[in-house]
C-alpha cells in the first residue's frame, strides 16, 4: 500500500476540493512516465512481446497532453499491472512503475507508486550494487520539475515508509 489512510489534499484537484491545479497534475503523470520509462527495459528484456507496459507510459503522457481520456490512462495502468502478475524481480516492478505512472491520471498521489517502483526494479536489476536504489533516487529527484519538486520532496518525505523507504537517497 503506498497511499495514505488519508489523502493528502495537495494531490486532489481543485474541482475537487483539494489545492492541485491540472497543470500540476500534468506534470506529475509527465514525471511518473519518465521515472517508469527508465526502467523500462528491465520489462521488456524479460518479455519483449508484451506492448502493456509501454502503452502505459504512452497513455500517461497522452493524459498529460490532453490527448486521451482518464478513464483510457487508467485502464492502461491496470493492463501494465497485469503484465506483472507472474514476474519476480526486476521485471515485476518495472511494469508496476509503469502502470502506476498511468494511473496518476485518476489519482494524482501515484506518482510516487511509479518513483517507488522504478528505484525497486534498479534495486533488483543491481544485484549486490546497494547504491543503485540511491543512483535511481538521485537521477529521479535531478528530473523533477520546478513547479512540482518541493511538492514530490516533501510527498517522499512523508510517505517514504509507506514505500519501503526507497527515498533515502
Amino acid at each position: 500500500m503506498i497511499l495514505p489512510p488519508v489523502r493528502d489534499p495537495r494531490f486532489v484537484t481543485i474541482r475537487r476540493g483539494g489545492t492541485l491545479t491540472d497543470a500540476d497534475h500534468h506534470l506529475l503523470a509527465s514525471w511518473a512516465a519518465l521515472c517508469a520509462e527508465h526502467v523500462l527495459p528491465l520489462f521488456e528484456s524479460a518479455r519483449p512481446a508484451d506492448p502493456r507496459p509501454r502503452e502505459a507510459i504512452e497513455n500517461a503522457r497522452a493524459w498529460a497532453a490532453g490527448d486521451v481520456a482518464m478513464m483510457r490512462a487508467r485502464a492502461a495502468g491496470g493492463h501494465a499491472m497485469a503484465a506483472a502478475r507472474d514476474l519476480r524481480g526486476a521485471a515485476r516492478h518495472a511494469a508496476y512503475a509503469a502502470g502506476q505512472a498511468a494511473v496518476v491520471a485518476h489519482v494524482a498521489a501515484h506518482e510516487l507508486g511509479a518513483a517507488a517502483y522504478a528505484i525497486k526494479a534498479a534495486r533488483a536489476a543491481a544485484g549486490e550494487d546497494e547504491a543503485a536504489g540511491r543512483r535511481e533516487c538521485r537521477w529521479q529527484r535531478d528530473r523533477l520539475p520546478g513547479p512540482i519538486r518541493e511538492l514530490v520532496l516533501d510527498d517522499q518525505r512523508l510517505r517514504n515508509e509507506l514505500c519501503w523507504s526507497v527515498f533515502d537517497c
